[in-house]
This record gives C-alpha cells, structure tokens and sequence, in this order.
C-alpha cells in the first residue's frame, strides 16, 4: 500500500471535515475562474467589437464617450455634426469608407438603442474576418423605412419580418413617441457584439422622421459656424420659401409621407471611417487625427487605444481586485487544510506511532500526512474548476439576455493551466507543519501512555 493510497483513507476516517475544507477550497477556485473566463470574454469582446473601423470622427469631447456611445451604444453621444462634415469628409482620398451613424433614440418596446445609417454598413466586415448575416429573405435597409434589428432584439421583443415599431426621442419612460412607423426587413444572425441589441433604420428615414430636422435658421446658423463662415442670407431665405411651401406639421407621418430633408437640416452623431492603404496606413491615420485635431472642428479617435485604455484602467483594476479577493479565499482555504490537519494531529500520535513500530520510516510518514494536505487541494481545486465553468455555462444565457453578449460556456484562460501546480505548491506549505509533527512523533513515549 503506498503512501497516496494511505492518505486517501485517512482522509475518508475524517470525510466530514474533510469535504467541508475541500469545498472550502473549491468555492475559491470556482470564484476564481469564473472571474478568468469572464474577464477573458469581455477583454476579447471590447477589443474585437472595437478593431472595425480605424477611426471614429465625432464632436469635440471625450474620445472615450464617443467610442462608448457609437461602437457599444453605451452613454448618450456627446454632440452632432453638420451632415455637410460628412460630405466633405468621405471624399478625402485617404479614406476607403465612411459611415455616418445617427443616434439618440430608442424604440419604444424594450429600450433599444436606434441607429440611423446607410447599408454599406452591413457590407463591411463588423470584427476582421467576419461579415454581417441576415436571416432568409432578409434586406439590408433597401427602403426609406426599413429596419434591421439585432437578434437580441429579435428574440427580447417577439419582434419578426414585416412587423412595425415607433421610435422614441429620449428614454422610453419619458421621451417623446415619433408618428412615423419603420417596418423590419431583416433580423442580423448573432455576432456577439453590441449590434444584437441595435435597431438600425435608413438615414433617410431617420431623418424624415418629425423633429430629427433642425430648425432651418438654426442650422445654417450652427453650420456657418462650425465651418468659420459667414451666414449665407439668401441660401436662408430660398430654403425657408420651399419649406413654406411644406408644412408637414398636419400630415400623418407614416410610410405614405414622405419629405426630403435639406442637407442643411441633417447632422450626424459620428462617423466611423476605413483608411486607404496597407503599408502606411498606419501613419496615414495619424495623420489624418493630427489634421482633425488642428482643424479644431471634430475630432478623430482609435477605438482601439481607447478599449485599452478603458480595459486596463478601469476594467482591469476591477479585475485585479476580484483575482486578489478570490486568491485570498484561496489562500483561507488553504489554512483551513493546515487547521484541520494539524488539530488532527493529537488524536493521531497513537495511530503514526503505531504505523513506526510496525517499520514505516520518518520520511514515510511525513509523506503521508503532505499527500492528505495534496489531495485536498487538488480535489477542491479540481472540483473548484468544474464548478466554475459550470457557473459560467449556467450564466451566460442570463448574460447574453442582459447585455447581448456572447459568452462560450466552455472557454478556457490559459491561468487556468498554472493554477492546480500553484494549489500543489500552497498544498505543500501548509501541509509541511502537520507534518513535521508527524515526523517528530517519539513511537516509544506516544506508545507507551
């Protein structure tokens, strides 16, 4: 019989307390990888959801908010853009794409968000590699009143192809319902990103939407300043005469009513852009931010750095906190094994002095009583790790309905592999006492009370 298969029996003579220490063990662990496969999801989600695009222009403000609120729909956008910026803007020939996002509504059944844009931007890859997917029949926003929802959407709302929905300017519990009424076309396949909780409509139906348009003074006044000019009067004047002459402040704004908007009217929320080139581009974008940033009119931002930013300063330090907080549980844990095996030390004397007097040597039974110490470790640490990833499994379809993301209830973080040789190393620490006591028991004083 080797030393292992003894320890294992010794620890079945005291399997209650034994179990409780192991479970002990094994709830810090399971803490421990949820956290891990969690974080690990998320990292990749952000920074994945956020490699698209090279840039997103936007108004003057915090970068970190632009991204937020145009790549994951998180915050309200900071200000808007003359549409005209945006004209401008895609013929610069550095740049390969350039799609305009309106945002600022949300639909008044569930709270999603509403985003106005063209269908190029279901053309493009949404992660590198990936593609958009539409259900069968499906249509990437041919018409002025289409809409494409997200699957979380979808599935949320009961919503399916050719149903109808109104928008809202605002929150859902206290902003304004719009008349006008845009039908689904096509329903996205999962993409694990924030576009399964998006609603996108046309722009062009966006922005005939009643009181999407600016006040038409005002928004030439907001453009002539934005571009350094002068008020261009009689522009004023002419646009106000064709508006006279429709006053859709009477009509039913449905799908039978329509208007053009003046591209003065028109702003958007950002503008997510695709630089031209390979070798360069990375210098042609910095470039191109430098440019915006003397311009003093928008601004330009990487998405990327700023995920990273957020993720290692934020998110990171939380992350960080949760892994000390689980490690300390472990470590806890750990001095639990070192408790129940040195208080059983007492009532074993007779028993070691025993297994002495019939020849088992010093290093034998040290080893013996450093293998209960092991076992127990890697039992709760194993237990530990299937108990984790079965909370994972459990949580996230309960992740995935809260916040669209996807998350693989088999995904595996590479920390996972050095964590049963650390509980081997801690196992062996707070075992070493117990049984260095056990090495030191005198067989004749111990036999002979």
């Amino acid at each position: 019989m080797n030393t292992v298969t003894i320890a294992w029996k010794s620890i079945q003579q005291r399997r209650v307390s034994s179990l409780l220490t192991a479970l002990s063990v094994a709830l810090g662990v399971t803490l421990l990888v949820s956290v891990l496969v969690i974080n690990d999801v998320v990292d990749r989600m952000f920074n994945q959801t956020a490699s698209g695009y090279d840039l997103i222009v936007g108004a003057q403000g915090s970068p970190l908010q632009l991204v937020l609120s145009t790549v994951f729909r998180v915050g309200a956008p900071i200000e808007n853009l003359p549409y005209r910026y945006y004209t401008e803007l895609k013929k610069d020939p550095r740049i390969e794409e350039a799609i305009p996002f309106a945002i600022g509504d949300v639909t008044q059944k569930g709270a999603f968000p509403i985003v106005g844009t063209i269908p190029r931007y279901f053309a493009l890859e949404y992660i590198p590699g990936r593609h958009f997917r539409i259900n069968k029949d499906g249509k990437f926003l041919p018409g002025t009143w289409d809409a494409v929802i997200g699957s979380v959407v979808a599935k949320q709302n009961n919503w399916k192809m050719g149903d109808e929905f109104q928008l809202i300017h605002g929150s859902a519990e206290s902003g304004h319902v719009h008349d006008e009424k845009f039908k689904i076309v096509g329903i996205l396949a999962p993409t694990g990103t924030p576009n399964d909780r998006t609603v996108f409509v046309n722009l062009r139906g966006f922005y005939q939407v009643s009181g999407h348009e600016k006040p038409l003074d005002e928004a030439l006044k907001r453009e002539a300043a934005f571009f350094g000019e002068a008020l261009d009067e009689e522009k004023l004047k002419r646009l106000m005469k064709e508006n006279a002459a429709h006053d859709h402040s009477g009509h039913d704004h449905g799908h039978n009513h329509a208007h053009e908007v003046p591209d003065a009217q028109k702003e958007v929320t950002a503008i997510l852009v695709q630089m031209k080139g390979d070798r360069l581009r990375g210098f042609t974008t910095i470039k191109f931010q430098s440019e915006l940033k003397e311009a003093n009119q928008a601004m330009a931002v990487n998405p990327i750095r700023q995920i990273s930013w957020l993720m290692t300063n934020i998110v990171g330090n939380v992350r960080t906190m949760l892994i000390i907080l689980t490690s300390l549980i472990i470590v806890v844990s750990g001095v639990s094994i070192f408790v129940s095996i040195y208080n059983s030390m007492s009532d074993r004397k007779r028993e070691i002095a025993i297994m002495r007097a019939l020849g088992a040597g010093r290093t034998t039974v040290f080893s013996i009583i450093l293998s209960e110490s092991v076992l127990l470790c890697l039992g709760g640490g194993i237990l530990g790790i299937i108990l984790g990833h079965g909370l994972v499994f459990i949580a996230s379809p309960i992740i995935e309905a809260r916040s669209g993301l996807l998350i693989n209830p088999f995904a595996f973080s590479s920390i996972e592999l050095i964590l049963l040789p650390i509980l081997v190393v801690l196992a062996s620490l707070v075992g070493f006492i117990p049984a260095m006591t056990a090495y030191r028991t005198d067989v004749a004083s111990t036999l002979s009370d």
